[in-house]
C-alpha cells in the first residue's frame, strides 16, 4: 500500500500514510474543507412558481 499524499510505502506506526507529515497535510485538507463530495441539485422551484403559490394561498 502506498501514502495517499506521497506515493510512498506507508508506514504501520502512521498507516495508510508514510510520515506524520503526510498525516498532518491530509488533517489540514480535512479542516480547510478541500476534500468534498459532489451533491446533486436539489428540483427546486424557481422564484416564480414560489410567489404563484403565496398568491393562491391568499386567493383561498
Amino acid at each position: 500500500m502506498s501514502c495517499p499524499i506521497c506515493k510512498k510505502d506507508t508506514d504501520p506506526k502512521y498507516k495508510p500514510f508514510c510520515s506524520k507529515r503526510c498525516a498532518d497535510l491530509d488533517l489540514g485538507k480535512w479542516l480547510n474543507e478541500s476534500y468534498t463530495i459532489p451533491a446533486e441539485e436539489e428540483d427546486l422551484p424557481d422564484e416564480e412558481e414560489l410567489a404563484r403559490a403565496e398568491a393562491d394561498e391568499t386567493r383561498h
